[in-house]
């Protein structure tokens, strides 16, 4: 159903993305080139890891690396993301619809039952070969900076139970976007880059999960200063 139902959705968040918003992507036919690339060289899981500045980064982050008609035929591709529940109604009409566009909402600060339950239908998916997408700071960042110290723990319970899952660390930025917002600005360009994290740790349960959390967030860092050293 979602991939019939995809052709309804898809392109209208990109027609919204690029024409109503007037959003670009630097340099996208290298970017989508790279990305392609990427998922042929291995099979792996793949959890896309990007750093988070506005509501809307999943689907330009989606957009960016993919594009909208070749996400048609690689519906597998088109990332599940993990939104705030309390943005949706609590109807069945709302909770079929979020799933319909590959969202699983999760109520941020919820009892840790609710948020396992998430990131165990998170961790299923991954394994049947779907991609998804979760921000590994604890939240939008209120600094305009990757915050280090804002580390999800979710992320690494994921990648230490996914056999052979793979973080692909991405960092976006609009040149209009000096701090967290709603939205990036109308008719702003977007830089991105990626690169396949490889986190370790000596450890094992909780200490491994988090110490996998904390080594992407401090990738993002160390992405975000090569950005602005390069501006």
């Amino acid at each position: 159903m979602g991939r019939l139902a995809a052709a309804f959705w898809v392109i209208p968040i990109a027609f919204i993305l690029r024409v109503l918003m007037g959003y670009r992507i630097k340099d996208v036919a290298q970017v989508r080139a790279r990305y392609r690339a990427l998922l042929k060289e291995s099979d792996h899981p793949l959890l896309i890891c990007p750093n988070h500045l506005t509501m809307v980064d999943s689907a330009v982050v989606a957009w960016a690396l993919g594009g909208s008609w070749w996400y048609l035929f690689h519906y597998s591709r088109m990332p599940w993301n993990l939104p705030e529940y309390n943005n949706y109604s609590s109807q069945l009409p709302t909770r079929l619809g979020a799933w319909l566009i590959k969202c699983i909402p999760v109520i941020r600060g919820g009892r840790r039952e609710d948020v396992s339950r998430v990131i165990k239908r998170v961790q299923h998916l991954l394994s049947r070969g779907e991609t998804a997408l979760i921000f590994p700071e604890a939240g939008r960042s209120r600094s305009g900076r990757v915050e280090a110290d804002a580390v999800a723990h979710a992320v690494g319970r994921i990648l230490t139970s996914v056999p052979g899952c793979q973080p692909l660390c991405v960092y976006l930025r609009g040149d209009r976007q000096q701090t967290w917002s709603t939205v990036p600005a109308r008719g702003d360009s977007f830089y991105i880059d990626f690169e396949v994290g490889e986190p370790h740790s000596d450890h094992s349960g909780m200490r491994r999960s988090r110490d996998f959390s904390r080594q992407i967030v401090d990738r993002l860092v160390g992405m975000e200063e090569e950005y602005f050293a390069g501006r």
